[in-house]
């Protein structure tokens, strides 16, 4: 079956989390790519799914999940409990973030790639996942505290309605232009809080290359 050869092909790369592998073979990846598309799905590569936008690699798309499972909330849950995504795209990061998350509130500023995600998401019965049409960089209040929050997109700051929707305990993975514009890093964010107060510690990581972070709706 190609889909598993494409996870014990992440696995042989080295993603080793089971959790995040098996909601990887999880999901039928050439359900959310045009069909003429399709023969490449289970490849580790990035597609374009329309409108200046791509479907990130699995391995991306695993190596971003694992890290948001080592999040202090995440490990004492063993999974991801509520979770913002920014970026819908296609829908295919959502649906493996539901195999493992609670409650998974998806954003995304580009009507026509909101209503693709839901068709999609849809057919693949994905009941704990809702979309939102709207600007990511505000994020959604309405459903904060997130235990977990990941983007698809990379700007040159990390929005502070992010930080503010980030539960205490709960970790922020997204990539992130670096000082100078050089290119873009991973980031990851925690959300500490002793003796009442809370304080927010990043650290980066690998080179990466997403589309930019941009605001408002389209």
């Amino acid at each position: 079956m190609v889909r598993q050869r494409m996870v014990r092909r992440l696995q042989q790369d080295g993603l080793r989390d089971e959790r995040v592998l098996q909601a990887l073979a999880g999901v039928f990846r050439h359900e959310f790519v045009d069909s003429a598309l399709a023969i490449q799905a289970y490849e580790d590569t990035s597609l374009p799914i329309g409108h200046g936008q791509t479907i990130s690699k699995p391995s991306v798309v695993g190596r971003m999940i694992a890290m948001l499972m080592g999040g202090a909330t995440a490990a004492q849950q063993s999974g991801l409990g509520r979770v913002m995504e920014i970026g819908t795209g296609c829908g295919y990061q959502a649906a493996v973030l539901a195999a493992m998350a609670r409650h998974v509130v998806s954003i995304e500023r580009l009507k026509p790639l909101h209503d693709k995600a839901k068709l999609n998401l849809a057919a693949a019965a994905r009941a704990n996942i809702r979309l939102i049409y709207g600007d990511g960089r505000l994020g959604f209040a309405g459903a904060a505290p997130f235990d977990s929050i990941i983007a698809a997109a990379g700007g040159e700051d990390l929005p502070q309605a992010w930080l503010d929707q980030l539960a205490p305990g709960g970790r922020l993975v997204a990539p992130m232009v670096t000082p100078g514009g050089r290119g873009q890093v991973l980031v990851v964010v925690d959300h500490r809080q002793e003796a009442g107060v809370s304080r927010f510690v990043r650290s980066e990581y690998e080179a990466v290359l997403f589309v930019p972070l941009k605001s408002g709706v389209m």
